[in-house]
């Protein structure tokens, strides 16, 4: 990869970084509402998210989309004989979210924006994924 492919992937982290504190979608606060069901702010996102998403696959696909390097981008279909592991999974996540008050994205943003204890999930997120990698070929898939 060239230094402009990182340049341009640390500007879209920082703008993504950016939204993600503008909207309030990783307030620990407007997490515990959503959790709660006491507001509608994070769930209208949510469902904005989902709605762009569906657009934007419906228009990869109808436009035969390349990435940048001129590759089509494929979007396989999701096998219906998964659905306990996304179920799962999703649990697993959504309880994670709800204990810490952020997700992924947001820890990054979160550690940026000067909450140092984010480093404590981001170990911890690391170490996971690491440990997961690990015992892949053991765990039933």
């Amino acid at each position: 990869m060239k230094f402009t492919d990182y340049l341009l992937y640390l500007l879209s982290g920082t703008f993504f970084g950016f939204v993600l504190m503008k909207s309030e979608v990783v307030s620990w606060f407007r997490i515990q509402e959503m959790f709660r069901f006491d507001a509608f702010h994070m769930y209208g996102i949510i469902g904005t998210a989902i709605l762009v998403g569906m657009i934007s696959i419906q228009l990869i696909k109808k436009f035969n989309t390349t990435d940048r390097k001129g590759n089509p981008v494929v979007i396989a279909p999701k096998d219906s004989s998964q659905t306990k592991r996304y179920i799962l999974g999703g649990t697993v996540f959504g309880l994670g979210w709800a204990l810490l008050g952020a997700c992924p994205g947001p820890m990054f943003a979160l550690l940026g924006s000067g909450l140092t204890i984010m480093i404590v999930p981001i170990l911890a997120a690391t170490l996971g994924t690491y440990f997961y990698g690990v015992m892949q070929q053991k765990l039933p898939h």
